[in-house]
């Protein structure tokens, strides 16, 4: 049995992404505090009413603990994504630095226990991103089902947190995609 078109072409651009993820985590050891700088100069989060969605790195994703931590010490509630099943929307567990985590789903960490969450500010990983807003991930569609979800029920925003170097033009796009309202990276932020 062949894969799609879409398929293929998500493909290819995830093993493009893959390299230059790999290349560019390689090149700069400051850039998961160059993109905290970039987050906090330039998106705003009410720490009163805002529930704020991280999550912890696997592989070579830009790692935002450093962000976590500095809005965990301004006060936001945080969450981290918990894979409860193939085909199921992500439920988020309460984070907090030092909190005692295990293996989840992927090899990501997840808290041992602590609150179920229910973010309205999401800081996604990703695998590729383009300028128009679109986001392509591993391929489980955990973050798309979990957006067309949280966006059903009330406003919810989501940020994704990469590389420069994993921007990609003509990002191939499926019609049960959601689209970030912005992208930080070490290099800035650009909101869509």
């Amino acid at each position: 049995m062949s894969n799609s078109p879409s398929e293929d072409l998500k493909g290819a651009a995830r093993r493009r992404a893959f390299a230059a993820r790999k290349a560019a985590k390689a090149a700069n050891p400051f850039a998961a505090a160059q993109a905290r700088d970039a987050f906090l100069g330039h998106v705003v989060v009410d720490a009163k009413a805002s529930v704020v969605a991280g999550y912890r790195p696997i592989r070579t994703e830009l790692d935002p603990t450093p962000l976590m931590e500095a809005l965990h010490a301004g006060g936001v509630t945080l969450c981290v994504p918990v894979i409860e099943g193939e085909g199921q929307p992500l439920s988020f567990r309460e984070w907090r630095p030092g909190c005692a985590m295990v293996e989840g789903a992927f090899g990501a960490e997840v808290p041992a226990d602590g609150a179920w969450l229910e973010p309205d500010l999401l800081i996604a990983p990703l695998v590729a991103w383009s300028r128009d807003g679109w986001r392509l991930g591993y391929g489980g569609g955990f973050y798309d089902r979990t957006l067309e979800r949280l966006r059903g029920q009330r406003p919810t925003r989501a940020v994704g947190y990469a590389y420069a170097a994993q921007e990609l033009q003509d990002l191939p796009t499926e019609p049960t995609d959601q689209r970030l309202d912005g992208i930080v990276t070490e290099t800035g932020v650009l909101t869509f």
